[in-house]
């Protein structure tokens, strides 16, 4: 069934929203726009993307009717070097629409991952333009299952809750908690979002993880820029830049 993007319209007046049943991927558009001028909270929604985009180079699964797939053009008055803060603010956003739509509390994986246990239900991908910033958030809403390697690793707001849910709701919902967060990093600091993060998030201290060739250590929080740090098993801290870091056994909460 496709989005009934005329009852989000319904549900958010003044909202610029460019709907599309079937696209390449939302985020070029989005950043088309923003070429073009486009204000702040512009957003492109499609239904289906047939090249959808993940963090390095990955593809995002993009199945027609079953997920939320948005990117949104965002000028926020930040400096480039925010742009790790301004990923969680977009995770806090999205994990807060989750729970008021269908009450699962989501754990948050720096950067960029939604996780319901330890399966990702949504992702994000910030990327950085000349004056703005376009944010692409995929949820994996409805679908009942997936296949090949996605079947250890993602999960569904519908498998999780044993029920579908409804994609009209958790976008007016999400709209609305993204400006709410951009607004708290813009007024109260990076401080205020690393904070709230590093509170909700179960991956950002005392986790046990796998970081690249296989080096182990545990996770030791977040630095005043947003990346996060690992001491490594031979005593030495490692900052994290990327992504790219695995739970390897229990930690914390």
């Amino acid at each position: 069934m496709l989005l009934d993007i005329e009852s989000v319209r319904q549900q958010l007046p003044g909202r610029e929203l460019h709907y599309f049943e079937s696209i390449d991927t939302t985020m070029r558009e989005a950043a088309a726009l923003a070429d073009r001028g486009a204000d702040s909270g512009t957003v492109v929604i499609a239904d289906e993307q047939t090249a959808g985009q993940g963090r390095h180079g990955h593809s995002w699964v993009s199945e027609k009717g079953l997920g939320l797939y948005a990117s949104i053009l965002l000028r926020p008055a930040l400096r480039r070097e925010s742009a790790p803060t301004l990923t969680m603010a977009l995770g806090l956003a999205t994990a807060e629409a989750i729970a008021t739509v269908t009450g699962i509390v989501c754990d948050l994986r720096w950067p960029n991952d939604i996780m319901i246990g330890d399966r990702k239900a949504a992702g994000i991908l910030t990327q950085l333009l000349e004056s703005s910033a376009v944010a692409g958030i995929g949820i994996n809403v409805n679908q009942a299952h997936f296949d090949g390697d996605l079947a250890d690793e993602a999960t569904s707001l519908r498998i999780a809750a044993d029920s579908p849910q409804s994609r009209e709701r958790l976008l007016v919902e999400l709209l609305p908690a993204v400006d709410r967060y951009v607004e708290m990093l813009e007024e109260r600091g990076a401080p205020a979002i690393l904070d709230l993060f590093s509170r909700r998030s179960t991956y950002a201290s005392g986790k046990r993880v796998v970081v690249r060739q296989g080096m182990h250590g545990t996770t030791a929080g977040l630095n005043e820029s947003g990346f996060l740090v690992v001491r490594m098993d031979n005593g030495a801290d490692e900052i994290i830049l990327a992504g790219g870091v695995r739970a390897t056994g229990a930690g914390r909460g």
